[in-house]
């Protein structure tokens, strides 16, 4: 097994949004064994947790996305949404079959999108009966569809995202195989999507994606496309916090440290961790730092 470098201090200017990461509370809300992946019981990430471990890196903001071992069951999301008077912002998972007021519900707890996670949860997500349906509602909401997937999902999720004009939120830059190279079609359809203006990638997870070791440099070229194709308007960033299934798991610090090295210039940085996730997502620099 790798061991991990010291994890690195805190890299994140104020204010800062990390978009990814997980609320997992086996305690108040256990799991059902039913969907995805059902985190081992040392895989925490409790809102108390989660918010002492951005508060120490930095990050005042987040994007909390439902893991996929909740299902379809929000409610540790949205009770640290609620908890977090207004610092978090919330991705959910919802059948094809929710209803227009469910959505509206979510919208008014601070979901901001739904995922559809195509790698370990509902492969076959984007072509269920009623999807199309979804992504109008989503679209009246003017939500984000979130997908994580694999390049080559992204070659069926173009057309569907542009039949539909629903904004688009990349996962965990695109699913990318760095073994496969730059020119594999699905990556290079996911820098196609971003001449549609409605679409943002996340920079996030890329101990995943990565076949080297920490600080993961076979992913720079990919990054820099990214970059390029979409700008630091259309780009956030991550950490994939508290690392779930996942062995060698990352320092929190060390996936600050590593969009650091990926973008020098500090005003990109700042465009990334907070400027963007501001527009995209509605966070506002004021809030009340209350923790219950």
């Amino acid at each position: 097994m790798t061991v991990p470098s010291p994890d690195p201090p805190a890299a994140a200017p104020q204010p800062a949004a990390d978009c990814h990461f997980h609320v997992i509370d086996h305690a108040r809300f256990p799991f059902s064994g039913k969907y995805g992946y059902t985190p081992l019981r040392e895989e925490t990430g409790t809102f108390e947790e989660t918010s002492a471990c951005l508060k120490g890196h930095g990050i005042t903001h987040g994007l909390a996305v439902q893991p996929s071992g909740y299902g379809y069951d929000t409610s540790a999301m949205l009770d640290a949404l609620e908890r977090s008077h207004g610092r978090l912002k919330g991705i959910a998972v919802v059948p094809t079959h929710a209803t227009g007021a469910e959505l509206r519900r979510l919208a008014d707890a601070g979901v901001v999108g739904v995922r559809f996670n195509l790698t370990d949860f509902d492969p076959g997500g984007l072509s269920r009966k009623g999807v199309r349906r979804l992504l109008e509602t989503v679209l009246d909401l003017d939500w984000f569809v979130q997908v994580q997937g694999r390049p080559s999902d992204f070659l069926q999720a173009a057309p569907l995202i542009a039949a539909t004009g629903v904004r688009l939120l990349i996962d965990h830059l695109g699913g990318v195989d760095p073994g496969q190279g730059l020119d594999q079609p699905g990556f290079q359809a996911i820098l196609g999507m971003a001449g549609t203006g409605r679409t943002a990638v996340k920079l996030s997870a890329a101990f995943r994606r990565s076949r080297a070791p920490y600080p993961f440099v076979d992913l720079d070229p990919f990054v820099r496309a990214l970059l390029e194709a979409y700008t630091p308007e259309n780009c956030v960033w991550g950490s994939d916090w508290p690392f779930i299934n996942w062995a060698d798991k990352p320092g929190y610090g060390q996936t600050l440290s590593i969009l650091a090295r990926w973008v020098a210039a500090e005003q990109d940085r700042r465009t990334i961790l907070w400027d963007t996730p501001a527009r995209l997502f509605g966070f506002e620099m004021e809030y009340d730092d209350r923790q219950e």
